[in-house]
C-alpha cells in the first residue's frame, strides 16, 4: 500500500472513530435529559400527595406507579435537614453510615442538580430528591472509553502485524541474498583452489602459497556461513579455547605491525560449549575487526576466556577510541555504525548468532572514550 493510501485510511478511521464517539456522547446526553424529566415528573406527582402520605410516597398509587415505571434510577429523598425519607437502588449500609451517606449525596448533587419537592398544603417541610445516573446511562458514558481502548488495541495489533510481516519479508530478502552470494562465490573459490595447486608447482616461496591457501580456506568458511543463513544450524559440543584460538591465530598474521593481539585461551584449561563452529567463528572475527577499526593502526587487542561452573565468558578488549555509554546498546542495532563506510551489520549479525542460535548473550561491559572497549560474549558451559 502506498503512503498516500495509508494516510487516507488513517484519516477515514479517525473520522469514523470521532463520529462514533460523538454519537455515543449525544445519546448519553439525551438519556440524561430524559432521566431528569422523569425525576421532575416524580417530584410533580409527590407534590400532589395528601398530607397523610407525606412520609410514605409509595403508599400513594399514583406516585408508586410513576416511580416503579422508571425504577432504574438510584435516588435518595431527604427532608430539609438531609434526613433520609425514602431511597431506591442505594445499599442500606450507606444509608446507615452518616459519612458514607453525605458522600453519596454530594456525588449525586455533582452529577445532577437536586430537585426540591414543594408541597401544596405547606410552605415548610419541603423534601429534596437526590438522584444519580442509571446503569444504562453509566454504560453510555463509559462506552466511548471502552471504544477507545478497543480501537487502540486494534491499531497496535495491526501495527505489530504489519511490522512483523514487513520484517519477515526483509528477512527473506536478506536470506535469499546471502544464499545467492554463497552460490556466486562458489565458482571463483573453486577456481582459486586450482590456481593455488598450480602455484605449488612453480618456483614460488612455499610460505606465501601456504598463507594464500589459508586465505582461501577462510574464504570457503565465509561462503559456508552465508549458505547457513536461514537454514537449520545444528550445534555440536566444541572446545571454545580452540575455536576462538583459530580465529586469533589467523588474525595475528594479518594485523598491522603496530597492533598487538594477546590471547589467554591456549594456556587456559579447555572449556566446552554447544556451538555451530562456522557461525561462532564469524562472531569472533566481527569483534576482532571492530577492535582493529577502533585502533586505527596502533594499539592492543586482548582476547580473554574465563569460566564458572555453568558459563563461559569471552572478552574482546581494545585500547581504541571507545564508545559513548548512550550507544552501548545501539551498536548492536542493524544499520548503526560510527564508521564513514559500512552498513552497520557486523555486530547486529553477531548478536543474532549469539542470542538466537546459541542462546547466549553479547554486550558491552566497559568502554571509555579515548581508552578502549570490552565486549563480552557469554555462553552456557557444556560437559560431555
Amino acid at each position: 500500500m502506498t503512503k498516500s493510501g495509508r494516510v487516507v485510511l488513517l484519516v477515514l478511521g479517525a473520522v469514523i472513530v470521532f463520529a462514533s464517539l460523538l454519537i455515543t456522547y449525544q445519546m448519553a446526553e439525551t438519556l440524561n435529559v430524559k432521566e431528569r424529566h422523569d425525576v421532575e415528573l416524580w417530584a410533580a406527582a409527590m407534590e400532589r400527595v395528601n398530607r397523610e402520605a407525606m412520609g410514605d410516597y409509595m403508599s400513594d398509587p399514583l406516585v408508586s406507579s410513576i416511580i416503579n415505571n422508571r425504577n432504574n434510577i438510584p435516588f435518595i429523598i431527604t427532608d430539609e435537614k438531609l434526613r433520609v425519607v425514602s431511597y431506591h437502588l442505594i445499599p442500606e449500609h450507606i444509608i446507615k453510615d452518616t459519612e458514607a451517606l453525605h458522600r453519596t449525596l454530594d456525588r449525586m448533587a455533582s452529577h445532577n442538580t437536586p430537585i426540591v419537592v414543594r408541597f401544596w398544603w405547606t410552605a415548610e417541610h419541603n423534601h429534596i430528591i437526590f438522584y444519580g445516573r442509571s446503569a444504562t446511562l453509566m454504560m453510555l458514558y463509559f462506552f466511548p472509553f471502552a471504544q477507545m481502548i478497543v480501537i487502540i488495541a486494534f491499531v497496535i495489533m495491526l501495527f505489530v502485524a504489519f511490522r512483523s510481516s514487513k520484517q519477515d519479508e526483509q528477512n527473506r530478502v536478506w536470506i535469499g541474498l546471502a544464499k545467492e552470494t554463497a552460490h556466486q562465490l562458489g565458482t571463483p573459490t573453486s577456481s582459486l583452489l586450482g590456481w593455488i595447486e598450480y602455484l605449488r608447482d612453480q618456483n614460488i616461496d612455499p610460505m606465501a602459497v601456504e598463507e594464500m591457501e589459508k586465505d582461501l580456506a577462510h574464504l570457503k568458511k565465509i561462503v559456508d556461513r552465508f549458505s547457513k543463513i536461514g537454514s537449520d544450524t545444528p550445534l555440536e559440543i566444541a572446545n571454545v579455547n580452540e575455536v576462538v584460538g583459530d580465529c586469533v591465530m589467523y588474525f595475528r598474521k594479518r594485523i598491522p605491525r603496530n597492533v598487538t593481539l594477546d590471547y589467554n585461551g591456549l594456556a587456559s584449561q579447555p572449556v566446552q560449549a554447544m556451538l555451530n563452529r562456522a557461525l561462532f567463528e564469524w562472531v569472533i572475527e566481527n569483534l576482532l575487526k571492530n577492535s582493529l577499526d577502533a585502533l586505527q593502526g596502533h594499539g592492543a587487542i586482548s582476547v580473554k576466556i574465563d569460566s564458572t561452573e555453568s558459563h563461559i565468558t569471552i572478552d574482546v578488549s581494545d585500547t581504541g577510541k571507545g564508545i559513548a555509554k548512550s550507544n552501548w546498546k545501539n551498536i548492536f542495532e542493524p544499520g548503526f555504525t560510527t564508521k564513514t563506510r559500512g552498513w552497520g551489520l557486523g555486530l547486529s549479525l553477531s548478536r543474532r548468532i549469539v542470542e538466537e542460535y546459541h542462546r547466549g548473550k553479547i554486550a558491552v561491559v566497559d568502554s571509555v572514550i579515548g581508552k578502549g572497549t570490552t565486549i563480552r560474549v557469554t555462553l552456557k558451559r557444556a560437559f560431555e
